[in-house]
């Protein structure tokens, strides 16, 4: 797989496994990306940039639940 296609993916999962957050994607370059989860008033929640090694499923799943963790602490 190509470094693309892994961010392509890496962002439509976090973009579903958070809604109703809208889930910003910012500053993509050289292999990473960071994504901010903002709720309906407009007013950012969490932020995280994301490194390749963070773009597999067992690791984007981990980041996924550490983000949930925050969001409900």
């Amino acid at each position: 797989m190509n470094a693309q296609y892994q961010i392509q993916k890496a962002i439509s999962t976090l973009t579903h496994a958070f809604a109703p957050f809208d889930c910003r994607i910012q500053a993509t370059r050289k292999g990473s990306f960071s994504f901010t989860l903002v709720d309906k008033t407009g007013i950012a929640q969490y932020s995280q940039r994301l490194y390749p090694g963070q773009y597999s499923d067992e690791s984007l799943q981990q980041v996924i639940e550490r983000t949930r963790q925050s969001l409900t602490a």
